[in-house]
């Protein structure tokens, strides 16, 4: 009995060992839990900064391009077939950028892949830095038989602050406040929402199609992040069932879903959408605009973002007005024609990327930057045009501006 009393003692010892052992142990994995959690975040804010802040290409190609246009006569700063913008028996594509590189790569891979470049229209429009040295650049390297049209965004006239609120409400004190003098990193958890590209109207130039092209029944919009890969002319012929948009779901995923990016605690939000409806991708878009125009989409738009003057409704972007505006009015078209995910997933599975006729580096990680996924950058740089003279001379170029900095 008394050898039993000492294991008994020595048992009850050993459990309270365990027990103290046992909180010990949830203290740390708490603690690690809330270093992971920090870690994430700054890793996400530093990518994003990292993103931001590398330039995007050569820099001085623009100014190089910009002295060769003005080294051109009136009649050699013309694009040709300028009569095929708005035949709307053509295959019209919209492109709203800055990044002339990237730019370059969506009407190379797309007009490579199509089976008759002569009935493809390209639509850039760019913003007045970079406006001159775009043109340049497609003058130079015309991509086939393709028709090109560059427009600078400051000559749409009609498109001003008494017209679009978001115009408004970009250049409100509150917004640019809500960007420069708020630090990103400890203020919000969703730093996806602090993008300063969301300042910039040519991201928000997709909400007016109609407006640009008024004598087009229908446009493919492409993001300057995407890659072509097969020719789309099939989707002009898509039947999108008396719906405005056709565009790729993305609801495989449950943060893909309407709850993720629109506020449901609001009472319009609650009342008018489903938290569980799939959301879809923009970067790859066929828009009627016939039905646009006959159910008044651009005037929808305007409303709901009067009714987000607070940012209560969703915070920023394009994506959740898009998802409000073409409520209802969004037809799903087949996954193959448009794959996400190559700017921030590197396990995006190789038989997707090798059925889709799009591919899309969304995401921070971009295939013109060096922090871009590896394995999915030759997808990208299999249309960057070295040859062209400009891209030859991009070290001689930089070197150039190096020197020119120094001698000033």
């Amino acid at each position: 009995m008394k050898a039993m009393e000492q294991t008994l003692l020595k048992g009850k010892q050993a459990q309270d060992d365990c027990a103290a052992v046992v909180k010990k142990l949830r203290a740390m994995i708490h603690s690690t839990v809330e270093q992971l959690h920090a870690h994430k975040k700054q890793t996400l804010f530093l990518t994003q900064l990292t993103a931001k802040t590398l330039p995007k290409g050569p820099h001085c190609l623009p100014l190089r391009l910009t002295t060769e246009y003005y080294s051109l006569n009136s009649s050699q700063q013309q694009f040709p077939s300028q009569e095929k913008l708005e035949d709307p028996r053509l295959y019209h594509y919209a492109i709203f950028s800055d990044n002339i590189l990237a730019t370059a790569v969506v009407v190379n891979s797309t007009a490579v892949n199509a089976k008759d470049t002569s009935k493809h229209v390209f639509h850039i429009v760019t913003e007045r830095l970079n406006y001159v040295a775009m043109r340049m650049w497609f003058l130079a390297n015309p991509p086939g038989n393709a028709t090109i049209q560059v427009q600078n965004i400051e000559d749409f006239t009609w498109l001003n602050a008494s017209y679009s609120p978001v115009l408004r409400q970009l250049g409100s004190p509150s917004m640019i406040d809500y960007y420069f003098k708020t630090h990103p990193a400890t203020s919000d958890s969703n730093l996806m929402f602090r993008n300063p590209k969301y300042l910039s109207i040519l991201n928000h130039l997709r909400f007016y199609l109609p407006e640009i092209f008024p004598k087009l029944n229908k446009v493919l919009f492409l993001d300057d992040d995407i890659v072509v890969k097969k020719d789309l002319t099939g989707l002009w012929s898509v039947d999108l069932k008396g719906n405005v948009n056709g565009a790729v779901e993305t609801c495989g995923e449950s943060f893909h879903r309407f709850d993720r990016y629109l506020n449901f605690s609001h009472p319009l939000i609650a009342k008018n959408f489903d938290p569980r409806a799939c959301g879809w991708a923009y970067g790859m878009n066929i828009f009627d605009l016939v039905e646009w125009k006959r159910q008044n989409i651009t005037e929808v738009y305007h409303n709901w973002q009067n009714l987000n003057h607070d940012r209560q409704l969703w915070k920023l972007g394009t994506l959740p007005p898009g998802l409000i505006t073409f409520w209802k009015q969004t037809f799903p078209l087949n996954r193959s024609w448009h794959v996400l995910g190559l700017g921030y997933n590197p396990n995006v599975n190789q038989r997707d990327i090798d059925r889709a006729a799009v591919i899309h580096y969304n995401g921070n990680l971009k295939p013109w930057l060096e922090i871009s996924i590896p394995k999915f950058r030759s997808h990208w740089t299999k249309y960057v045009d070295y040859a062209c003279v400009f891209a030859r001379m991009q070290h001689q170029l930089i070197e150039m501006c190096l020197l020119g900095t120094l001698n000033h």
